[in-house]
């Protein structure tokens, strides 16, 4: 059965973005082995991407920008990565999200995940918002936790933890660039 992964920043303390989801903490210079971790580890080790609504319109037409029309920028190949893996963005509001191998999925969440996890592939990326990731964490549907946690605290903002959920850390690793990777699973899996 294939995994959900959660790869998510984290500040010190704990939050994934400011009180109106500001990312302005987040280490700007990452080191080389740091940027291999998350843009040829953990992406290549994955053939689907899953994202709540909230925070679809800002990263499709991030990266599909650079793909676009910055062919020179550092992260390009991490870009066209993200732009050509299958993407399917879960709302219950909205039908269809514009943009490139994404598809709206508006059905039953346990449901849909479950199911996802049983077809044959590679495992499952959960890129966030918050709110999509809590009803992800609440529900038990996440398989490995990825914190990337900035040497930033904010004071205040987006968690994504409601109550106590209990984590066997299964690596830890720090970076030149301050980041410190902490790779979890569930305690019960």
């Amino acid at each position: 059965m294939r995994k959900l992964i959660l790869q998510m920043n984290t500040t010190v303390d704990g939050f994934v973005g400011g009180k109106k989801g500001e990312m302005n903490w987040l280490e700007q210079k990452q080191d080389d082995k740091f940027i291999k971790l998350y843009q040829k580890d953990i992406i290549n080790s994955v053939d689907t991407l899953i994202m709540g609504r909230k925070m679809t319109n800002v990263f499709i037409s991030y990266w599909e920008n650079i793909v676009d029309n910055e062919p020179d920028n550092a992260g390009f190949e991490f870009a066209q990565k993200l732009v050509d893996i299958p993407k399917i963005v879960f709302s219950k509001k909205v039908k269809t999200v514009a943009g490139k191998n994404i598809r709206v999925e508006n059905g039953d969440l346990v449901t849909v995940v479950k199911n996802l996890k049983r077809k044959k592939g590679k495992d499952i990326l959960v890129y966030g918002g918050a709110k999509f990731v809590s009803s992800l964490i609440k529900n038990n549907l996440i398989d490995e936790y990825n914190f990337f946690i900035h040497r930033t605290a904010i004071g205040d903002g987006l968690k994504i933890f409601s109550g106590t959920t209990k984590l066997k850390l299964i690596s830890s690793k720090s970076f030149e660039c301050g980041i410190v990777a902490n790779q979890y699973k569930p305690d019960n899996k």
